[in-house]
């Protein structure tokens, strides 16, 4: 399997690196070599956060600028910051107003690099879902609901199920499916 690249992207405190664990434990479960490294900016302050994560063959665990798959973002200012980092043809997930979403700022650098952008408020619907920590999940999930990459909703789904703790694994499982379904109503959409 070729490499693929992934760069997860937010602000401290909105669970980057849990994010960065479920994917890499879901393609470690599948058989898949995975490398990854962290940089942490002010994270405990709300400062920049960002993960490479690579599955596959790969040599160094750093996604070069212009190599990433998929850029997944927490945050719409860090989605734009992070956009260099994504391959010409690559996919971006944005936790942001879909209807806004992408600024038209940004819209002509997608269209010339034929980047795919796809944005859900995912911190309202975890919200809305009580649990307002877990816009990471509500991440994971509406990635998961495109069906792009190795990762699929499926085995995605069951890693957050063995990761979480029992007292929240029910709610998590809900955010996860709601936003999935979101997802794929988006999806369809196009």
């Amino acid at each position: 399997m070729k490499t693929i690249n992934y760069v997860l992207s937010g602000l401290g405190g909105q669970g980057i690196l849990f994010m960065t664990k479920v994917f890499a434990a879901t393609a470690l479960e599948k058989g898949y070599n995975v490398l990854g490294a962290e940089t942490h900016g002010m994270a405990q302050r709300g400062g920049s956060v960002v993960s490479h994560l690579r599955v596959g063959e790969a040599r160094s665990s750093l996604v070069r600028a212009g190599a990433a798959d998929f850029l997944i973002s927490m945050d719409e200012s860090e989605a734009y910051r992070y956009l260099p980092y994504l391959k010409k043809g690559g996919t971006l997930f944005a936790n942001a107003p879909s209807k806004s979403f992408p600024d038209k700022r940004v819209a002509a650098y997608l269209k010339q690099h034929k980047i795919k952008a796809f944005a859900m408020e995912a911190s309202k619907k975890a919200m809305d879902l009580g649990s307002p920590k877990s816009t990471n999940l509500a991440m994971v999930a509406f990635y998961s609901a495109f069906g792009l990459g190795p990762l699929n909703a499926e085995d995605l789904r069951g890693t957050v199920e063995k990761m979480s703790p029992a007292k929240v694994r029910e709610t998590n499982l809900k955010i996860f499916d709601a936003c999935h379904d979101a997802g794929k109503k988006i999806a369809a959409a196009g």
